[in-house]
């Protein structure tokens, strides 16, 4: 029996074009009228699994504390933060974080991979107040930090915690979702594809990784499986209006992951765009669709053209005109077109992932963590498709 029928949940009611699914959505939405509210919580799944063996936990780009640094502000900032987490510190104290627009908060990751140096935090999430309660858009990379991150928030507003939006699926982002699950009257709001990552080996694997550098963080780990699941593809939505702010979250596909989200903060023109961009960092690509990527930030500049910021999975929140999608957009066309002519030229994988770099990216940060894994990824999505 398919996830969906295990329990009810809601979906977009705000399609832009009529499809046939809309009728069954509807009955959906009617039915869980009758429901009592906590058959709609969200589910916490347990991943069981030991450390992964094998792991190397002296990470080669993980965070290096010697060359700590804060920027005065997050806005257009040309550098992110280097700093440590420690592990002792109770999961009651605050992070760092920064006030970004009237009313919205943004934790600012280090830009590296994960390590017992950052324990998790090597991406961004923020929150919004409005006069009826909080948004948090994503959760960081373990339950501790999400604690962590419920801390902050109470220190800047006693408002409860109304929604939590998981833009994607990704360790970074959603691990820490497990410690808003708790909160009463949550409703916690992610892409369809969460649900089947929630239960594949992917995330058991995952874990398994994680348990190396963060056994404590990681003990007992949950991943949650969102009562509120947005699916059907682009331009599919849901709005959510709270407090005099209209958030609509947008379903674009699989560009990055087992399925991604954006979110438009009307009132204040502020575009939550995830990891559709990087800023300062060489993006991942290996976990998505080669050419939604494009796709969907073609429609995102078409779809919001008054965007007064973007706010990034990693890397610095930008204002106009928003040079992160470009260079994103530059190195994935640049990757692609390389693999294209190495397959057309006969080239192997083997060679024409060797021959792959890209001299403008080169000194960027995780370039050789994920660039020729970029490169592997991309010649065989080319070759299924010209063979």
């Amino acid at each position: 029996m398919s996830g969906f029928w295990k329990r009810v949940r809601y979906f977009d009611l705000y399609l832009t074009k009529p499809r046939p699914e809309k009728i069954m959505r509807m009955i959906v939405l009617l039915l869980s009228m009758l429901i009592p509210a906590a058959s709609l919580a969200a589910m916490l799944v347990a991943i069981d699994v030991p450390p992964l063996e094998g792991a190397n936990i002296n990470q080669q780009f993980g965070t290096d504390p010697k060359q700590a640094f804060m920027p005065k502000k997050a806005l257009n900032s040309p550098r992110a933060p280097v700093f440590q987490i420690h592990a002792s510190d109770p999961d009651t104290q605050p992070l760092p974080y920064y006030r970004i627009a009237p009313d919205t908060y943004f934790f600012f990751g280090n830009i590296a991979e994960v390590d017992g140096i950052n324990r998790g935090f090597n991406g961004n999430a923020g929150f919004v107040v409005t006069r009826d309660g909080v948004l948090v858009l994503d959760a960081l990379g373990t339950p501790y930090l999400g604690r962590r991150m419920i801390a902050t928030i109470r220190k800047v507003t006693k408002k409860p915690i109304r929604y939590l939006v998981i833009s994607h699926a990704h360790p970074d982002h959603y691990y820490g979702a497990s410690a808003f699950a708790s909160i009463p009257g949550i409703r916690i709001i992610s892409h369809a594809g969460t649900e089947a990552y929630a239960y594949s080996t992917t995330i058991e694997r995952s874990v398994g990784y994680r348990k190396v550098f963060l056994p404590a963080e990681m003990r007992n780990f949950r991943a949650v499986v969102p009562d509120i699941l947005i699916g059907g593809g682009n331009p599919s939505h849901l709005v959510i209006k709270l407090g005099g702010k209209t958030f609509e979250i947008y379903d674009t596909g699989f560009h990055h992951s087992h399925g991604d989200l954006v979110m438009w903060q009307k009132e204040d023109r502020i575009l939550w765009i995830s990891d559709l961009a990087f800023n300062g960092r060489v993006t991942y690509i290996g976990d998505g669709h080669l050419h939604e990527i494009g796709a969907m930030q073609d429609w995102v500049l078409k779809q919001f053209p008054n965007v007064a910021m973007m706010v990034p999975g990693h890397g610095a929140p930008q204002t106009p005109p928003f040079s992160m999608v470009a260079s994103t957009r530059r190195y994935v066309d640049t990757l692609t077109e390389t693999m294209r002519a190495a397959i057309k030229q006969g080239q192997s994988l083997q060679d024409a992932v060797r021959l792959a770099g890209i001299r403008e990216f080169e000194t960027w940060p995780l370039y050789d963590l994920n660039h020729w894994i970029n490169a592997n990824f991309v010649y065989r999505t080319l070759e299924e498709e010209l063979f």
